[in-house]
């Protein structure tokens, strides 16, 4: 049995988009008969790896998830002497075994260059791509097969092994994620507002046009969310080659992201209450002690009450024992500090 890390933690957002649909509007979910606010596990991630906590904590471990890889490979070769044409013919081949390349009726387009998907490639592989692309531009020739080998099971990123990687043109590199996350859902029944918005024009006279120079129109919503991440520690280590100093840091790094890296119409909420479990036994999400809307004044303290006792319920039933640590900012109890000191032992 592996050794899982869960993170449980609330937010409260009062006015906000954090995560819109094709229509602009807040996603949503029905859960417990109710509507209510939803953030993707997507979004979150998202918000997480490009935080400046994960950035400054893990530095030089971070991936780059993009279509340009090749492109990159391209502009090197034609500093490097390497006529337009010529860099995209040879970055093209390049772009193919990272996936498959775009197509322009120009040759000499970088279009060329780019790939048909996002491939999320470590920073050691990206160092083999441009090292590549400065070798060809000096000896003035094509990539060999041997040479257009980018891709390595053994890397550092961090993010790739946390939340794993999928290529469908060379799947032997594929990453299994250590890390699960949950979409964040409101703990309450929501309802959609419209933002009805004007910008003036600051150079419009009012004898000319005393309109606004712009309407526009926002949705947005307000809930208390309930955040759940599981991660496996042991997948971790093994997808940073045995790394487990750099697999800890990740963890502290991480779950210190997820507990302060939330923001929209300048809400930015920190978590309100949050709970870190270790242990072996089989993961669970406390989702179901809010399934039942939550109402009334005190919201967020009937939250967390509702999620400690379906735990202990929990642990009850199935006779599981799991070291844990815990903050509460309503009370005040516990650290942030002592939390990550737990998740990073």
């Amino acid at each position: 049995m592996s050794n899982f890390i869960q993170l449980h933690f609330l937010t409260a957002f009062p006015a906000a988009n954090l995560n819109r649909d094709d229509t602009g509007a807040p996603k949503t979910v029905m859960f417990g008969g109710a509507t209510r606010l939803r953030i993707s596990s997507q979004s979150l991630k998202r918000a997480w790896r490009t935080s400046e906590v994960f950035s400054e904590q893990l530095k030089k471990h971070i991936g780059i998830r993009t279509c340009r890889i090749a492109t990159e490979a391209a502009k090197i070769m034609m500093d490097g002497g390497v006529d337009q044409k010529t860099a995209v013919k040879w970055a093209a081949e390049i772009a193919n075994k990272l996936g498959k390349a775009k197509k322009d009726k120009d040759s000499s387009s970088l279009v060329n260059t780019e790939t048909e998907q996002l491939v999320h490639i470590s920073p050691e592989e990206m160092e083999k791509v441009r090292v590549l692309a400065k070798r060809l531009s000096e000896e003035k020739r094509e990539p060999t097969e041997e040479e257009l080998a980018i891709f390595q099971n053994k890397n550092h990123a961090v993010d790739i092994a946390l939340f794993g990687r999928m290529l469908a043109s060379s799947p032997k590199f594929n990453v299994e994620a250590a890390c699960q996350v949950a979409h964040a859902i409101g703990v309450s029944a929501s309802v959609i507002e419209d933002d009805f918005f004007t910008a003036i024009d600051d150079l419009k006279q009012e004898a000319d046009d005393a309109g606004a120079g712009h309407l526009g129109e926002t949705a947005f919503g307000s809930a208390v969310f309930y955040n759940y991440i599981c991660l496996d520690f042991d997948l971790l280590v093994k997808n940073l080659d045995g790394d487990e100093p750099l697999a800890k840091k990740a963890v502290i790094a991480l779950v210190e992201a997820a507990l302060t890296t939330q923001n929209s119409f300048g809400s930015r909420g920190y978590a309100l209450w949050a709970l870190a479990e270790k242990g072996e036994f089989q993961p669970r999400s406390l989702a179901a002690a809010v399934c039942h809307p939550i109402s009334g004044n005190n919201m967020i303290s009937d939250a967390i009450t509702r999620l400690e006792t379906f735990r202990e319920n929990l642990n009850s039933v199935y006779g599981q024992q799991t070291a844990f640590r815990k903050f509460d900012v309503t009370k005040p109890s516990g650290s942030m500090s002592e939390l990550l000191e737990f998740v990073g032992q």
